[in-house]
């Protein structure tokens, strides 16, 4: 049973990292994005 929760628990951390490099990499292209495009000026 303790084995099943440390997997679970391992899978867990895994899933959280991940997701936050996927907003990390998303949050570093958007700024990209609006650092980079001219400005609507009308």
């Amino acid at each position: 049973m303790f084995k099943k929760l440390l997997i679970l628990v391992g899978i867990v951390g895994v899933a959280a990292i991940v997701a936050k490099r996927v907003k990390e990499t998303n949050d570093e292209r958007a700024l990209w994005h609006e650092a980079t495009t001219a400005p609507d000026l009308r």
